[in-house]
């Protein structure tokens, strides 16, 4: 059995910056252990799949150690392969996935996605959280209920860029992946940001949008505006435009294809 497989780096305009993610377009869906394994063997922070349905796409995404209920970088890389590569005509594209419906939408030179909004709420500073990224952060925050991301506020971008985590310090938080988060001054833009999920087979994301549906309602009420600039701050780099919209966070950006191809099972 062959496959087609695409790569693209995604929220970068530049081939080797942003975050790669591999599309994997099925006619049906595959048993979840070869999904899984297709992942693996992919070895990126994301592989997406997806099956037509009804008016759009399935669509499941897996990290090389697990399926994720929600990714930004690989719906972006997704919907630009879909227009780009595969010859989807529609404006806009609707993926039904494990976090609800959501879209992707052409924005002149972007593409725009539209993600449910996930606030966080203070919680207690623990030394654990200190010793895991190694610097003392000014908040904590996490979304009630919900143990999937931490957030952690630092003073400085500067120290943000120069956090050297211990990943299995970071595994063992009782959360997938630390978002480690600091205002935007001498990075040209509004918030800074890194993302670490060891847990997950993943030590530092390059770009992860998911967590800009935390970090985009956070800076949103700290900087009282509702569109902001944000810069992942990982080797590879990543820029993300973000708008707060009522329950909503509006994600925008662009990719670049990298690869076309098929795998053989």
């Amino acid at each position: 059995m062959q496959l087609p497989l695409y790569q693209a780096d995604a929220f970068t305009s530049k081939l080797f910056g942003g975050n790669p993610a591999a599309l994997v377009p099925l006619e049906e869906w595959l048993a979840d252990d070869l999904l899984q394994a297709i992942a693996a063997e992919n070895n990126l922070a994301e592989t997406a799949f997806i099956v037509p349905a009804g008016r759009g796409y399935q669509l499941r995404w897996f990290t090389p150690g697990a399926e994720v209920p929600l990714c930004g970088h690989a719906t972006l890389a997704t919907a630009h392969l879909l227009w780009s590569e595969l010859g989807y005509e529609e404006e806009e594209i609707v993926f039904s996935t494990k976090s609800g419906e959501l879209t992707a939408r052409r924005a002149g030179a972007l593409i725009e996605m539209d993600f449910p909004a996930q606030p966080p709420q203070e919680i207690a500073l623990r030394p654990e959280f200190t010793a895991a990224v190694g610097a003392e952060p000014l908040r904590a925050l996490a979304v009630p209920g919900d143990n999937d991301k931490i957030m952690l506020v630092f003073a400085h971008a500067a120290q943000v860029a120069e956090l050297k985590p211990d990943p299995r310090a970071v595994a063992g938080l009782p959360y997938c992946g630390v978002i480690c988060t600091a205002p935007g001054a001498g990075f040209d833009c509004d918030f800074v940001s890194r993302f670490f999920a060891p847990v997950i087979g993943i030590d530092e994301d390059p770009v992860t949008g998911s967590a800009h549906t935390l970090l985009t309602p956070y800076w949103a009420a700290q900087l009282d505006r509702e569109q902001l600039r944000a810069r992942q701050i990982s080797a590879r780099g990543g820029e993300i435009e973000c708008e707060l919209r009522a329950d909503r966070v509006l994600l925008r950006g662009t990719a670049v294809t990298y690869l076309r191809g098929h795998m053989v099972l």
